[in-house]
């Protein structure tokens, strides 16, 4: 019977650890990392088979201090931050979740959505300190129902969030490499648009699409220009697809309203400009973190894992690499 040893290398919650362990076949045994270090993720990998890993990098340098591993199972989409030139020349295996986190994500895109356009952050401090003022609320805050909602990224997460944003009254627009089939575009209620008429044509820009060098910088300073004034940029992907500089002076300029941002260029955020400016509200890349969507992730991890190791075929969706 095979027993592998399965390393976890993020700084997950207790509970999370645990949900890991339990869904793992018996007799096979954890590693877990007793650290954020980069030594402690190597000892950790040190007798390892298999990594699973949601945020923490898998650069060259921890990779070559893993001797044994032959697969590593992403607990979500985008694998931008695990070094695949190195996993391709040492043969190493890797998979993500295609479509696994994406009702929470979308739901925390409705979230930041609904927190920037209301101002939450801001209100709530100042409710707590004592102060309280609904004209001057009245004068700034806005709704979403009537406004354009332009969803860049129409995979798995950009169409759910077009499902939870159906009963709000919004117009909703979509740019894809890849478009959608008209069945779709019509079930969602959804109009394509090239990018360029998108940013310019929406109130609020949502993205959801994965860091690849075709989408870098997507969301330049030339298209944050042309965005509309007074909308809403929403980031809930990976930063890197935005110009942070561009996006602060549009902000601090006062031609966009707001932006709402779960990711962030280089993580965590520290001396960001984006931080400082009051009308951005920011989470630390957690869109896809509840408890709840937790136990089927790990189990569908763990049954890629299984697969990989037992020789059988992984889901097409999943698959970044296979060496066998």
């Amino acid at each position: 019977m095979r027993t592998p040893t399965i390393a976890v290398i993020d700084p997950f919650h207790p509970r999370i650890t645990e949900t890991i362990r339990n869904a793992l076949p018996e007799g096979w045994s954890l590693s877990v990392t007793k650290g954020p270090s980069e030594d402690e993720r190597a000892a950790a990998l040190a007798e390892a088979e298999v990594a699973v890993v949601m945020a923490t990098p898998m650069p060259r340098s921890l990779l070559e201090r893993a001797p044994r591993l032959r697969f590593i199972q992403k607990l979500g989409a985008g694998v931008d931050r695990i070094d695949t030139r190195c996993c391709e020349e040492r043969r190493v295996g890797l998979a993500r979740l295609h479509a696994g986190n994406a009702i929470p994500v979308a739901e925390h895109t409705l979230l930041l959505m609904l927190a920037a356009c209301r101002n939450l952050p801001r209100l709530d401090a100042q409710t707590r300190a004592g102060r309280w003022d609904k004209e001057e609320v009245r004068g700034e805050n806005r709704h979403l129902h009537g406004k354009t909602v332009g969803i860049v990224g129409f995979g798995a997460i950009g169409r759910q969030v077009a499902r939870l944003l159906s009963g709000f009254g919004v117009e909703i627009v979509y740019y894809d490499p890849v478009r959608a089939e008209e069945v779709d575009e019509a079930a969602l209620k959804a109009r394509y648009l090239p990018l360029d008429d998108l940013v310019a044509e929406a109130d609020v820009v949502t993205l959801h699409l994965p860091l690849m060098p075709q989408t870098a910088n997507m969301i330049s300073a030339e298209r944050i220009q042309r965005m509309k004034p007074g909308a809403l940029l929403v980031n809930a992907a990976r930063g890197g697809l935005v110009d942070e500089a561009a996006l602060a002076d549009a902000l601090r300029s006062g031609h966009l309203f707001g932006a709402a941002l779960d990711a962030f260029s280089e993580e965590p955020p520290a001396g960001n400009p984006l931080l400082g400016i009051e009308n951005t509200v920011v989470t630390p890349h957690c869109a896809g973190a509840t408890i709840d969507n937790f136990a089927s992730v790990a189990a569908r991890g763990v049954e890629n894992v299984r697969r990989f190791l037992d020789g059988e075929p992984l889901p097409q969706g999943d698959i970044v690499l296979d060496p066998r």
